[in-house]
């Protein structure tokens, strides 16, 4: 599937980018998206950790070559995507910051830092004029279930919800989906399964745990979707509860939603506000089995929405299913259009520019 390429005009300034943690997954495919949706660079410098510099990355044409991360590279650089994990941006965001460059954040670092905007741009993008050269974009399973969740919220006034997620193996990174690909095949060969990456075999099987546990029962992943929720909605008092569940599916995670409402809910209301957002189709034919599924929406901008019905256990909810890429919306896409916005309202200037200015 082509991704939708947002078209800037000729006159747009380009500016000079890196990626932090250009060879895993989430990095691999902010390169992919960065060239393929058009973004506006003079330069664009991949970076990694010491092992992995010197690497040759070819994509379009072109031959890049990775080099390490480390304090000095944001020097002359404009924007930098962060997709390393939490310990890397740690140790460089406030290298980059000093150095005047935008650091867009994949990580669980600073998303809970009262300084730090998070943000997805199609409910909050106000969030944005705040930043103090960092922006955090949300976890994965945030950002999908709140791509269904927000326009009915918007319509009716969330109180509350419930939620049990569905996530892919390429969540955890490349190594897991290596090895489901590995069991997969040793399963059919009648071999022994090797197991490395999960404390269970993932082959033709679940597992409800994603992240470690805490003291009061949660996992780090569903502690985020609760406070992470509170904070993209502005609702500091959501009451949330999930189960975070991972499957042997390879991309794309999906999540079944039950949301009670302050204000009366109808279904007509509902689909109605879920087909006028921008981050969200509905795919919602039951009759004829048509709804949201990983396979459907891996590769797509916009999450899929489907299974919407009135909930039998709340006086005043909605039960739904939502489905989309964990490493696009969840990840790489959410950064990239959080940058695309800024560009557009004037927020992100070159260095180059701000010198002449």
């Amino acid at each position: 599937m082509t991704c939708l390429i947002e078209e800037f005009t000729v006159n747009t300034i380009p500016y000079r980018v890196g990626i932090v943690g250009a060879t895993g997954a989430v990095g691999q495919e902010l390169f992919r998206l960065l060239l393929e949706r058009n973004f506006p660079m003079v330069e664009l410098r991949l970076f990694a950790s010491a092992r992995s510099a010197g690497k040759v990355i070819e994509r379009g044409g072109k031959r890049f070559t990775v080099t390490e991360a480390k304090p000095e590279i944001f020097a002359d650089l404009d924007v930098a995507f962060f997709s390393a994990g939490g310990s890397v941006t740690r140790a460089l965001a406030p290298a980059a910051v000093k150095a005047g460059c935008l650091v867009l954040d994949k990580s669980s670092a600073f998303r809970m830092d009262p300084n730090v905007p998070l943000v997805i741009p199609e409910i909050n993008a106000h969030a944005i004029r705040r930043h103090q050269g960092i922006i955090a974009s949300p976890n994965c399973s945030t950002a999908v279930t709140l791509m269904g969740l927000y326009p009915l919220h918007r319509a009716f006034g969330l109180k509350r919800y419930f939620a049990a997620t569905y996530q892919s193996v390429s969540g955890t990174g490349a190594e897991a989906v290596r090895e489901l690909d590995a069991q997969s095949h040793a399963w059919a060969r009648g071999e022994p399964l090797p197991r490395k990456v999960y404390p269970y075999q993932i082959a033709f099987n679940v597992i409800p745990q994603v992240d470690t546990f805490g003291p009061d029962g949660y996992t780090g992943e569903e502690s985020k979707m609760m406070a992470e929720s509170r904070k993209i909605l502005e609702l500091p008092e959501l009451r949330v509860s999930s189960t975070c569940v991972r499957v042997p599916v390879v991309r794309a995670h999906s999540v079944a939603v039950n949301a009670e409402f302050d204000r009366p809910v109808d279904l007509a209301t509902a689909r109605a506000a879920i087909a006028a957002f921008p981050g969200a189709e509905l795919f919602d034919e039951p009759a004829q089995s048509r709804y949201p599924t990983p396979l459907d929406y891996s590769e797509k901008v916009k999450c899929g929405v489907g299974r919407l019905r009135r909930d039998t256990a709340f006086d005043n909810g909605l039960s739904f299913w939502v489905s989309g890429d964990n490493l696009w919306k969840g990840a790489a896409l959410n950064s990239i259009q959080i940058a695309e916005l800024m560009i557009r309202e004037g927020l992100l200037k070159p260095k180059a520019r701000l010198a002449e200015a």
